[in-house]
């Protein structure tokens, strides 16, 4: 790092610093924001995401290489706006105090108040990832914002057309005290996670998740993480293998298995494999009849990231993997002006692969066999919770002993990665695939502070006086009552 670099990013620090500290007191000054205050803010945030629906279309496909506008479209900028007006059509609702009941209940019923008030947490980071730079900058933004936050934003460095865009888009509608955008490169991200948020959202790989936690520990800083893992796919004797190859084929090369959420690998019935692989390659070739020039299938984002999937393709080789490359018109991706990787099989693939010890995100999809569906829910519960689990099939009772009998952060019946798309569901991983949970209300509890509030009755009545000094048979009464089976 050269010294004027050193000197950029110093004053970047500096300016983050005093950023928070004008934030956190425009925070104490100014109190909750209103209602109105709130959906002022999530208009201008839907604002900006419809004004500029263009440029960022063209930023992404700058940082991606090759990334259909459709896709861009729809996962970075309509599944952004959708969490955006969910929360200004539900906020006024959400914000109202939560009635508890009393205890003893004869409290409440001589007039005295249980309740939750929901009050700003204050200020939030937010760390976003490249896989979906706006959405999953604007989605955890729309609780956010509804809970009457103010926000500071690092986003990748991975993408950093997208990112200088955002950073402007920011700037036009919101003042810094509102919300505040940093782009740069890890010296800048590590330096933000250390910061005394009142909360931080971090969405990215497990293992930066783990520095990010330590970081924000050292100031007891409240962290939601959303990570990924490696999402199985359960298919059942029962499934429609034509459809379902359709859907997770069509899961695994949206956004060239770049997803969180993407299928990780298939759990099939030994004697119905071959016919998966047929149906996988089928669905395949109707999507995408070309690839390599083919502006609906989207690149690797990175050189090392290429390399690293194409390395877990020829350790799987290596190892005695059947490999099986979904190319349907035979082209040679040898000699390529973008990232390309077709969608790849590797079918039986052993543990000691290392396409199977880490979250792949890319289109490479192994599929394991099973005698009983008991075996496929053994094999995922001995290896680390998923933030997806994805069950097919038309068996009522093999669906209920899979959903029942493994944990996942969410799950999709029949289908891939959907049960993030119900805004109206909390989505969040468990364990080594997250903590905490966003969207909907509970995106606008999570940013919230939940507090607990009691009014007491206003006159000493004679069962409060009872349980003061000097203690008698009041106190024996009420602990007799209190020790009764």
């Amino acid at each position: 790092m050269s010294t004027a670099t050193k000197i950029e990013n110093t004053g970047e620090l500096q300016r983050m610093a005093e950023v928070l500290r004008r934030q956190k007191a425009a925070n104490i000054a100014d109190g909750a924001p209103s209602a109105e205050v709130r959906v002022g803010r999530l208009d201008r945030a839907i604002g900006l995401l419809i004004k500029h629906d263009q440029a960022i279309v063209k930023a992404l496909t700058q940082d991606f290489g090759s990334r259909a506008p459709a896709v861009s479209g729809i996962t970075d900028i309509g599944a952004s706006v959708g969490p955006l007006k969910h929360a200004k059509a539900n906020l006024k609702t959400w914000m109202r105090p939560e009635r508890r009941k009393t205890s003893p209940a004869l409290l409440g019923m001589l007039g005295a108040k249980a309740e939750i008030r929901f009050q700003p947490k204050g200020v939030v980071g937010i760390i976003s990832p490249w896989n979906f730079p706006v959405n999953l900058t604007f989605a955890p933004l729309a609780g956010v914002l509804a809970a009457g936050n103010r926000v500071m934003i690092k986003p990748s460095e991975y993408t950093p057309a997208t990112s200088d865009l955002m950073a402007k888009m920011f700037s036009e509608a919101f003042g810094e005290e509102e919300i505040a955008v940093f782009p740069g490169g890890p010296d800048v991200g590590q330096a933000f996670s250390e910061l005394p948020f009142d909360h931080l959202v971090f969405t990215g790989a497990t293992s930066i998740a783990r520095h990010v936690m330590k970081a924000a520990a050292a100031n007891l800083v409240p962290v939601t993480l959303e990570l990924g893992g490696k999402s199985p796919v359960i298919l059942g004797r029962s499934a429609d293998y034509a459809t379902s190859a359709g859907r997770i084929m069509a899961g695994k090369t949206l956004n060239a298995g770049q997803i969180c959420l993407a299928p990780d690998y298939v759990l099939a019935p030994h004697d119905m494999v071959g016919a998966f692989v047929k149906e996988a390659t089928s669905a395949v070739a109707s999507m995408f009849p070309t690839i390599k020039d083919n502006p609906d299938y989207t690149s690797v984002i990175a050189e090392r990231h290429y390399e690293r999937i194409k390395g877990y393709v020829e350790d799987a080789r290596a190892k005695g993997a059947e490999i099986v490359e979904i190319n349907p018109a035979g082209e040679d991706f040898s000699q390529q002006e973008h990232r390309k990787i077709p969608p790849t099989l590797i079918i039986n693939p052993t543990d000691d692969m290392k396409v199977m010890q880490e979250e792949i995100f890319g289109p490479v999809l192994p599929v394991m066999t099973y005698g009983s569906v008991d075996e496929a829910i053994g094999y995922v519960n001995a290896h680390d919770r998923p933030l997806g689990l994805y069950y097919f099939g038309n068996d009522a009772a093999e669906e209920a002993k899979v959903l029942s009998k493994t944990t996942s952060g969410g799950a999709t019946v029949n289908d891939v990665i959907f049960h993030v798309a119900m805004e109206d569901l909390p989505f969040g991983g468990v364990g080594p695939s997250g903590m905490g949970s966003y969207h909907g209300v509970d995106g606008f509890r999570e940013f919230s502070h939940r507090k607990s509030i009691y009014h007491q009755l206003k006159k000493d009545l004679g069962p409060m006086k009872a349980l003061r000094p000097p203690y008698g048979e009041g106190v024996k009464k009420f602990l007799a009552a209190q020790l009764k089976p």
